[in-house]
Formats: structure tokens, C-alpha cells, sequence
């Protein structure tokens, strides 16, 4: 009995070596858990998917889980309540949390777009395009305060439409809803992002008549955004995190559309991949996707001057007080 205590006591020593060792090399390898919530799911986001894809945030020692909250308001308040650590949504959501005040203001760290990404897209095909063919129609657009909205609404004052006088601007509908709502038979003109406008396309439901991304020029359109309390405790893994964003946008900008629409068509499991490559495709040519994720002072610039034209700016809110670009800079400039 004595042999046999022996033998326990030594088999039971060489288990907990073994599972300190285990532990041990678990906690060396073991990946930062970050939880992300975009906004919608769109091909817009083609960076942040491909981050995924290629591995790059595991390369940075990073375990993101991606959730779709869909809509500025539910995404805020997905951040702020603590429920996503990083929200990839409009930088005018920002603002209006530095507006209210906030103790705990709404950090913008790394761009991911770098325009608007909605198209107008009409029911019928008249063959040629002018603006002045809104006049006295129905437009379905976006959520009001929505960067959407706002930037649709800056495009057509810019062409010499009153939006609430020359058209009647339907806006109250829930943002998951509108090509739903189109494809219904409401509205002559819609407001998409991809790939819902080619998918309207090829099932000859509408057409693309105009980009609202080459009308309203760069903007800060889609960020990842942090609270500042989280930065100031996770420096290391935000950093980690843009170094990612950083490579998966060199990487889209070195690629053709066929080879990122393959590498994000797990994201879009039902679409038709030749509608992948086509929207890919709009949004590379428009130069919608940031090739680095800095945020500069001309962009918010005109960023300002988009909400104020859409009278949601109680004031101007300076570039760096809820700008943090460091994170950008070190990722552009070293990350290879």
C-alpha cells in the first residue's frame, strides 16, 4: 500500500507539473479579448472584416468578437454602457456625447472610411441623371441626425435642393428597414449603402444614379471610438487594435476587389459574389476606404460643417478634444 501511495502522490505531483506548465504557457499566449460593435453590416467595412480574416488582430495578440448593433443610438449606447469596449460608428455620435457633457467623453482613434458610403438610387432608369429630377419626388432617406442623413441632405443643398421644400423627405423609418421599405414600393428615390444598391440593381429594383460619397467629399464617416476611461486603462491593446486596422488598410489598398470580396464573403453569406466584388469595387474607385487610420483636421473640419449645414451642432467641437491620433500615427509609421 505504501508503494501504491508513492505512486499516487508521484503521478499526482507530475499532473499539477504538468497543468502549471499548461497554465503557464496559456497565460503567455493567451489572447486580449476585445468586443466590437459596428453599426451596421455592410461592405463599407471591408477593412475591419479583412482585419479579421487575415488574422491581423490575432497577430497583434487580440481576440475580437464583432457584434451588429445597428443604428448610431443603439451603438452608443452599446459603448457607454459598457456593453462593447470599441464601437465602429459615425464620429457624429462622438459629438453629441461631448454636446450632453459627458465626464467620460467618446475618444475617436482609428478612421476606417473616408466618405460616405450611400448611393442614390432611383426605381426607374431615365438614362441620363440630374439632380433636378428629385425635385417634387419622394426620397427615402436616413435616420435624421444620422451621418447618412446629414451628409445626403449637404449633397443636395450643394446641387440646389431644398430637402424639406423641393421633395417630400420621408426619414422616420428604422435604418434596418428602408430598402425593405423601397423594394415595397415606397419612394422614388432611396438612399443605400452596399451591397443592398447592387443587389437592388441586379434584381431591377433601382438603380445607382449618384455616389453621396463624391459629393460630400472626405469625412470622418466611420471610426472606431473608444471612452476615454477605457483608453487611458488599455493603451497597450488599443494600439494593438490600430496596428491591425493599419495593416488589414494596406492590405485592401494593395488588393483587387475580387480578392477582398473573397476574403470578406463570410460576412455576407447570402449575397452573390460577382455583388461583392461590384460593391468593393464602387467604394475602392471613390477612394472611400482610409489606406491609414488618421483622423485629420480637414476632414472634422468638413465633418462640422456637415452637421451644422443639418443645424444638429450646438457648437464646434475642436479636432483634438475628442481626436486621439497617436495610436494612428505609431501604427502608420511602423507597422510594415
Amino acid at each position: 500500500m505504501w508503494k501504491d501511495a508513492k505512486k499516487l502522490t508521484a503521478v499526482a505531483g507530475i499532473l499539477l507539473l504538468c497543468a502549471s506548465v499548461v497554465a503557464g504557457c496559456g497565460g503567455k499566449d493567451a489572447l486580449t479579448k476585445v468586443k466590437i460593435g459596428e453599426v451596421t453590416r455592410s461592405v463599407f467595412y471591408a477593412p475591419e472584416y479583412v482585419a479579421i480574416e487575415r488574422g491581423f488582430f490575432k497577430e497583434e495578440g487580440l481576440d475580437v468578437e464583432l457584434t451588429t448593433t445597428f443604428g448610431g443610438d443603439k451603438t452608443m449606447t452599446a459603448l457607454l454602457s459598457n456593453a462593447v469596449d470599441v464601437a465602429l460608428v459615425g464620429s457624429e455620435t462622438s459629438i453629441y456625447v461631448a454636446q450632453q457633457g459627458s465626464e467620460d467623453p467618446v475618444i475617436n482613434f482609428a478612421q476606417l472610411t473616408q466618405t460616405d458610403g450611400t448611393f442614390l438610387v432611383a426605381r426607374e432608369d431615365s438614362g441620363t441623371f440630374s439632380w433636378d429630377q428629385l425635385k417634387g419626388k419622394t426620397f427615402l432617406g436616413q435616420r435624421k441626425g444620422g451621418m447618412p442623413q446629414m451628409a445626403g441632405e449637404f449633397t443636395l443643398e450643394k446641387q440646389g435642393i431644398d430637402p424639406h421644400a423641393d421633395l417630400e423627405l420621408i426619414q422616420n423609418i428604422e435604418f434596418a428597414n428602408i430598402a425593405a421599405a423601397f423594394a415595397s414600393g415606397t419612394g422614388q428615390y432611396v438612399q443605400l449603402f452596399e451591397p443592398q444598391a447592387s443587389i437592388f440593381e441586379k434584381e431591377g429594383k433601382g438603380h445607382v444614379v449618384a455616389s453621396f460619397g463624391v459629393e460630400s467629399g472626405h469625412l470622418p464617416y466611420t471610426v472606431f471610438m473608444s471612452k476615454q476611461s477605457y483608453i487611458k486603462k488599455n493603451q497597450d491593446t488599443v494600439q494593438k487594435f490600430t496596428n491591425a486596422v493599419q495593416k488589414a488598410q494596406a492590405w485592401v489598398a494593395s488588393h483587387t476587389p475580387e480578392e477582398i470580396a473573397d476574403t470578406i464573403l463570410p460576412y455576407f453569406k447570402d449575397a452573390d459574389r460577382a455583388i461583392i466584388v461590384s460593391s468593393v469595387k464602387r467604394y475602392q474607385e471613390q477612394g472611400t476606404y482610409a489606406t491609414d487610420p488618421i483622423l485629420d483636421g480637414a476632414e472634422w473640419n468638413n465633418l462640422l460643417d456637415v452637421m451644422d449645414n443639418a443645424g444638429e451642432l450646438k457648437e464646434r467641437v475642436a479636432h483634438d478634444v475628442i481626436v486621439d491620433n497617436t495610436f494612428a500615427e505609431k501604427a502608420k509609421s511602423t507597422v510594415k
